[in-house]
């Protein structure tokens, strides 16, 4: 039985914080929200308790969690010691949506890690997960809070559908702030190496992290990602969906009206489609920080819809814009829809 625990996200409850921490301590399992997406999470150093999240979301065991820790201090309990200069980075970066791969210390059991000597760190900037962690007094080791494959989970509901009943506690604190995970730097390369975009955007990194490498990385089966969210399937519906522009969106609904199409675009977008349409709307294109906060829940609304399939816009690939596309893209396969012809094809 899982037990929802609702807090104020600003200041939630001692008792509460306190009772979902002896879980932790107790080799339990916890969904909390940071600002990012909600977390399932365990004790780091309970190999067991690992264990039983993997097992939780149906999670491949090569597929390593993010270590979630509350102080600067903690991080020397799960990674090498690093540089003074690093050290001043992350006292500005943290707390904050941005992960870090580092030299694991070698404490860490490898179902945190997949057995690599490295180990992925990050410090949420969310009281309630600062204050579980703070309270459990161990690091606690976090993938997001939804089914394998699933979009993650910005909302307490999100959780719940997926995992209540798995889960021995999950802290509702609202929604979440923005939407998307963490931003991933690996700095065990030669250079800084962009694992995974986010709400940091490329050209603030670039402020800390001159010679910031962002080329794309592209796993074969064969290989071990060393961060979250680079070789598997990621946020995607069950249903068919493929990217378009505003233009093609737009002339897809008038050519294939009545096709059970699920238009998911931008408020621009949205004001042009025919009034039948079914669609939904995910914020002004002048605010893609909304739109960012609002992609996996009407991701979601695909599989509840009575759309056979859905095409959703696209969008600019810069600042935040990057971290979007980055989602979108995988949540619809790389699939891009050149004509209507295409989008047609995956009605049949």
């Amino acid at each position: 039985m899982t037990k929802v625990l609702r807090v104020n996200p600003l200041n939630p409850s001692a008792d509460a914080i306190r009772e979902a921490a002896e879980a932790i301590v107790g080799g339990g399992t916890v969904a909390f929200p940071t600002e990012t997406v909600y977390g399932i999470g365990a004790n780091a150093f309970d190999a067991e308790a690992v264990k039983k999240v993997f097992k939780i979301k149906g999670r491949p065991s090569d597929n390593p969690a993010i270590v979630h820790i509350s102080s600067i201090d903690q991080l020397k309990d799960v990674a090498a010691p690093v540089s003074g200069e690093l050290l001043e980075k992350f006292r500005v970066l943290w707390p904050g949506p941005i992960t870090f791969v580092l030299k694991g210390n070698g404490e860490l059991p490898e179902e945190v890690t997949a057995g690599l000597d490295t180990v992925t760190v990050r410090m949420p900037a969310h009281t309630v997960a600062l204050r579980l962690i703070d309270a459990a007094k161990v690091p606690i080791a976090a993938p997001s809070a939804n089914i394998s494959g699933r979009p993650s989970a910005t909302s307490a509901a999100h959780v719940i559908e997926d995992l209540d009943g798995k889960a021995d506690f999950i802290i509702d604190g609202g929604n979440t702030m923005f939407g998307l995970e963490s931003t991933i730097i690996d700095l065990t390369s030669e250079r800084p190496k962009l694992l995974r975009p986010g709400a940091y955007t490329v050209e603030e990194l670039k402020r800390y992290f001159p010679d910031l490498d962002t080329s794309e990385i592209i796993l074969s089966e064969n290989e071990a990602p060393i961060s979250p969210g680079l070789k598997y399937r990621h946020y995607a519906p069950d249903k068919p969906m493929v990217v378009a522009s505003d233009d093609m969106i737009i002339k897809a609904a008038s050519e294939l009206k009545g096709k059970r199409i699920l238009f998911i675009c931008s408020t621009e977008t949205a004001k042009s489609l025919p009034k039948d349409s079914l669609a939904i709307d995910l914020g002004s294109r002048a605010d893609l920080y909304r739109v960012a906060q609002n992609l996996f829940d009407s991701i979601r609304k695909i599989d509840k819809s009575d759309a056979k399939m859905a095409v959703i816009e696209r969008f600019p690939e810069r600042g935040i814009g990057l971290a979007l596309m980055n989602r979108i893209s995988k949540a619809a396969g790389m699939r891009l829809a050149d004509s209507v012809e295409s989008i047609e094809k995956l009605l049949k």
